[in-house]
């Protein structure tokens, strides 16, 4: 038992040097190819046996003789496994190289697209990685472009929008100016009508740009949804009457959430005066709220007609009016683009969907805590 301990003792002793000397050479070449990481391991394992082989053999007093067959075993072990260090390296490397290839082309603008071919795990996970970064980056650029081509459609609408008032301003004030105008006091209401407009466009645009920057401040406290939709039908009630529409809002249950109340309002009356005034004479425009698997759901129906189905996707988007047909005289497409950014500023998500004779703008908020 002794003199087993004491071969066990020799051997660890002549393998740990062994060891110790292989993790400093793979230190210095930490930086290099995995090829040489490889050979590197392949020769501490055979150096560290006959490290101990030597040790025991010193130790034991072994016959030259015997001392010869063990380090020509080792040695013929020693090639065989660098060589097989060698081809797994190189193999490696070259996997690696193809997956970096591949890479590339995604972050130029591609698709990734593995490469073919038997791999380890750890590169096989890689790639199944860099193919999702690939998607995830697909879809951000398509965001991106489909941003581009709001913002493009925004400064065309705005234009046109800020073109129209600022000529009318322009010629009335022109005509007062030079004493021709037959009724100064409509000239100035309607100078007047002009400016809050304009007023309310700028409005608009700027708390979309507050929405976009990730600025807009929110105070919310705990309210009613009761007294937070019976606000809105008051305000949108003289529009809804202008245009003969009736406004409903029967099925609105008391439920308590946590919002900021001026922009949950200025959300509500955005959908209803976006509803009013695609909904035709005698139409009904309903209000509803209630609690949902969800959180709080609200909704606001028109009679509209419908939306295309190729333009629902695109509803919220900032500077879309749709059709020629949907669109309102006033505003430059950015009522629904507000709502989105209001309501997801609150957690919540908005949504719409086409229903018999209309369409459902559907807003669901987080439920306030009990």
């Amino acid at each position: 038992m002794n003199d087993t301990l004491l071969i066990a003792l020799y051997a660890f002793a002549g393998a740990a040097a062994t060891g110790l000397a292989g993790a400093g050479a793979l230190r210095l070449i930490r930086r290099r190819s995995l090829t040489a990481s490889l050979a590197v391991v392949a020769a501490v394992g055979v150096v560290a046996m006959l490290a101990g082989t030597l040790a025991v053999a010193w130790a034991m007093f072994l016959s030259p003789h015997d001392l010869s067959v063990v380090t020509t075993v080792v040695a013929m072990a020693a090639v065989v496994s660098l060589a097989t260090a060698l081809l797994l390296g190189r193999w490696v490397v070259a996997r690696s190289r193809e997956l970096a290839v591949a890479a590339r082309s995604f972050g130029e603008g591609g698709v990734f697209a593995a490469p073919d071919g038997a791999t380890t795990a750890e590169l096989e996970y890689l790639s199944r990685e860099l193919a999702v970064t690939s998607a995830r980056l697909a879809e951000s650029r398509e965001r991106e472009r489909a941003l581009e081509t709001s913002r493009r459609e925004l400064v065309a609408w705005i234009s046109h929008d800020l073109r129209t008032p600022l000529a009318g301003l322009r010629a009335m004030s022109e005509a007062l100016e030079d004493g021709v105008a037959a009724d100064p006091g409509r000239y100035l209401k309607q100078i007047r009508t002009e400016v809050e407009r304009l007023n309310y466009m700028v409005g608009d645009l700027f708390e979309l740009s507050r929405i976009h920057a990730g600025t807009l401040p929110l105070a919310p406290t705990r309210m009613s949804l009761y007294d937070l939709v019976g606000d809105a039908l008051a305000g949108a009630d003289p529009l809804a009457r202008e245009h003969g529409v009736r406004l409903v809002g029967g099925r609105v249950e008391p439920v308590p959430v946590e919002v900021d109340g001026k922009e949950m309002s200025r959300v509500l009356g955005n959908l209803l005066v976006n509803a009013i005034r695609r909904t035709p004479a005698d139409g009904t425009v309903a209000i509803a709220a209630e609690r949902s698997p969800e959180g709080v759901l609200l909704s606001v129906t028109d009679a509209c007609g419908g939306i295309p189905e190729e333009d629902l996707p695109r509803v919220f988007d900032t500077g879309w009016r749709g059709t020629h047909a949907r669109t309102p005289p006033a505003g430059a497409g950015l009522g629904l683009a507000i709502v989105r950014g209001i309501v997801e500023a609150h957690q919540g998500r908005a949504t719409v969907r086409n229903i018999p004779g209309g369409c459902r703008f559907e807003v669901v908020l987080p439920a306030a805590a009990s």
